[in-house]
């Protein structure tokens, strides 16, 4: 998906599980999977396919995208998802994020995806009518421990992930940030491993990944370093 835009998707591989393996095989030590569908519909979409990735790998996996309730965390957890990602939910229904981490730590993430600061939501079409910072405020009060921050103008584009907003975002929430969005080569690696000491605990590469802009066991070897 270019810029959030599920009008412009490039489809990689008709097999996720594939998919999934190959990266695995490829020194992937976390597996990153959104349901697209689900986050359009607002519930989960994909748990034939979602089983299959889970069958196929033996690393961690976090699943975000139309996750809004109680029963779909528990069923998804269940399911060996090692931990969810809450977006939408976060904005419209906070005490469900607060309840579902007393009940389950840190697995349980947030994701906020934002475009010139403000969050939007249900598959990106919305605005939340919150700022980032604000959020990702409340988000800690109600026990989240990680964040995963997408920057929804350069998902998608291969331009650089947004390292000043997102090192911003780290210290003024002091919540573990996860930087996602713009991803294109091992210099995004290198300037995030740089400010890691800020509050930065990762990265997501996906078109990356996909397109041979980034070398992922370079960029594993970077990050681990």
């Amino acid at each position: 998906m270019l810029k959030g835009d599920f009008n412009q998707e490039t489809v990689f591989s008709d097999s996720p599980a594939a998919m999934a393996a190959k990266w695995q095989e490829q020194g992937a030590e976390y597996l990153h999977l959104v349901d697209l569908d689900g986050a359009l519909a607002g519930s989960s979409q994909n748990l034939a396919a979602i089983e299959e990735i889970l069958k196929t790998v033996n690393i961690p996996t976090e699943l975000g995208g139309g996750i809004r309730t109680m029963e779909q965390i528990d069923k998804l957890l269940n399911l060996g998802i090692t931990r969810v990602i809450l977006g939408s939910v976060a904005v419209k229904n906070p005490e469900l994020v607060k309840e579902a981490c007393a009940k389950y730590g840190e697995r349980i993430v947030v994701g906020i995806d934002a475009k010139d600061g403000i969050v939007a939501v249900e598959g990106w079409g919305k605005s939340g009518n919150i700022g980032v910072i604000e959020l990702a405020k409340e988000m800690k009060k109600a026990g989240v421990k990680t964040i995963i921050y997408t920057d929804i103008s350069r998902d998608g584009t291969l331009s650089g992930v947004n390292v000043e907003a997102t090192v911003k975002l780290a210290q003024e929430s002091g919540v573990k940030i996860v930087a996602s969005g713009g991803v294109k080569s091992l210099e995004d690696i290198k300037a995030l491993k740089e400010k890691e000491a800020f509050g930065i605990e990762g990265v997501i590469a996906g078109k990356s990944i996909y397109m041979g802009t980034l070398d992922l066991p370079e960029a594993i070897k970077i990050a681990k370093s």
